[in-house]
């Protein structure tokens, strides 16, 4: 694992001049890895400010590590030569499928958690670490459905997952508490059955609550719940890195910077 970065953000385009202007006090920022796969432009150029005077980890949502299609071996060169210009301390991407004949969905559409799935996935995750090199870090993703077929709990199969392939995780406990409700399971049995020495990063964020099911919308301040949870992890698993995902909904950015200051005291607890 590496080491404690502290605490950080989601590096979002509303946010450049106020980053560029005011040096916040942030540990890190985290980038979503497809955002800046490209051959320039301005966000590159922000990229690159930022990078002068803060650690950055990479986070993508479009490798589709458990698809069926193969790998995507454009994206993968893509993604390797984002690396070697912005050096990131980690990189990670879900556990999660997004599309299927060629075709991105947008989307971190759920898998069956059953052996076979298992040994898919990891054959995949074994090529991309050896493609790029490191350990990369799988993320828990929120879902909506469940598969009949499923042999573990999701907390088993990403555990069994990270020892056959020597991956590391990314432990998102708004995703945790979103995924208990949706499905009703206890949180806390979770994050007791994810190994303690696997987990890389933990994210947090806000979703929209529609009654019957939890949608990760990522558009909302942390909720209690969430907090209380991410409380647990902490006594779980120490001090792990930590990061706050905004997507939609963009607050002015002191609020966020009020938000950061209170996973500060939780994480110095």
């Amino acid at each position: 694992m590496h080491k404690f970065l502290g605490c950080g953000l989601g590096l979002r385009s509303p946010y450049y001049q106020d980053i560029l202007t005011q040096r916040p006090s942030v540990d890190f920022f985290e980038i979503i890895s497809e955002d800046y796969m490209v051959d320039g432009g301005n966000p590159l150029y922000y990229l690159d400010k930022v990078r002068e005077n803060y650690p950055i980890v990479m986070h993508g949502v479009s490798m589709s590590i458990a698809g069926t299609d193969p790998l995507n071996q454009d994206y993968l060169q893509k993604l390797k030569t984002l690396i070697q210009r912005v050096q990131p301390k980690w990189i990670s991407d879900h556990c999660c499928w997004t599309g299927v004949d060629g075709k991105n969905m947008h989307d971190l559409l759920p898998v069956p958690y059953t052996k076979e799935a298992i040994n898919h996935i990891a054959s995949r995750i074994q090529l991309v670490q050896e493609f790029l090199g490191q350990q990369i870090a799988i993320e828990n993703v929120s879902s909506y459905v469940n598969y009949k077929s499923s042999e573990y709990t999701e907390w088993e199969f990403l555990a069994e997952l990270s020892k056959k392939t020597d991956c590391l995780l990314l432990l998102d406990i708004n995703n945790v508490y979103v995924n208990s409700f949706n499905h009703n399971f206890d949180p806390l049995d979770f994050i007791a059955g994810i190994p303690v020495e696997r987990v890389q990063q933990f994210h947090l964020a806000g979703h929209t609550n529609k009654g019957d099911v939890i949608l990760d919308t990522h558009d909302a301040a942390i909720i209690g719940p969430v907090w209380k949870l991410f409380e647990v992890a902490l006594k779980r698993f120490g001090k792990v890195s930590t990061l706050i995902e905004r997507d939609d909904k963009f607050p002015p950015f002191s609020e966020l910077l009020d938000e950061l200051a209170l996973v500060r005291k939780y994480v110095a607890a």
